[in-house]
């Protein structure tokens, strides 16, 4: 038990600078506190003591404002950071060292009892601030859910999910980039630059149409050389410079 603890503890400090030490960590975290809680009541709800269970994580969620249901199933290092208003429901699963944000819900979508409703995490993955997942699919190893998303298919290992409802990006690399490394680089709320795909369509489209316009100026000179040579003018409106603005357009687009 003092193990796990000290895990969590542990946790907590790599993955948020505010953290200044244990102590504080230890009295001064609902995330950790619930996490506490929960496995208690985890424990009562395994065992038959049903009512138990959900009176210890009805007290759990007054304390931390962290709303776990005592079914729901959540791994070692598990990290709600700030987590207010945070919701996990009963078939949830939440795997080894995931990190879950403020307002995130892990909900269900159907009404029949006994089945499989809301979501698996697997490990290292990154649930952003107020995202929903909602279903009883999952997430792969190391994937990112963006701020906001509302997430309501399966989601790759490694890949993110932005956007409502999500649309996913696949991983570059076929690995998440907090976890393909030997020593893990930990993405706070769990989105880069690079995770919006409207910002990659549309960078996409601006080097496009800076490509074509440097190509088109480019004929348009090998046209005036041949006209002069051959003493014939050009059309007024023959453009032999370049004035498309990619680089502006592209810091507009955030690139």
């Amino acid at each position: 038990m003092f193990s796990r603890l000290r895990s969590d503890i542990q946790c907590i400090l790599d993955r948020d600078p505010a953290a200044r030490t244990a102590w504080e960590v230890l009295t001064c975290y609902p995330g950790l506190h619930a996490l506490v809680l929960h496995r208690r009541a985890h424990w009562c709800w395994n065992h038959g003591f049903k009512w138990l269970g959900r009176f210890i994580s009805h007290i759990s969620r007054g304390l931390t404002g962290i709303e776990i249901h005592p079914g729901a199933k959540i791994g070692e290092r598990v990290f709600f950071d700030h987590a207010m208003g945070v919701v996990v429901g009963e078939t949830a699963e939440i795997g080894d060292g995931c990190t879950i944000y403020q307002g995130v819900t892990l909900g269900g979508t159907s009404l029949y009892k006994g089945t499989k409703r809301h979501p698996t995490l697997g490990k290292d993955v990154v649930v952003s601030a107020g995202a929903k997942v909602l279903g009883g699919f999952e997430v792969g190893d190391g994937a990112k859910i963006g701020s906001n998303a509302v997430v309501i298919k399966p989601v790759p290992a490694g890949a993110t999910a932005v956007g409502i409802p999500a649309r996913i990006i696949p991983s570059k690399t076929g690995e998440s980039a907090d976890v393909s490394s030997a020593q893990p680089k930990f993405n706070a709320y769990g989105i880069t630059q690079d995770d919006d795909p409207l910002s990659q369509a549309m960078r996409g489209l601006i080097d496009n149409a800076a490509a074509q316009e440097h190509q088109i100026a480019m004929i348009w000179k090998a046209l005036e050389q041949l006209c002069a040579h051959q003493q014939v003018h050009l059309p007024r409106d023959a453009t032999t410079h370049e004035s498309f603005e990619a680089d502006k357009l592209n810091q507009l687009v955030g690139k």
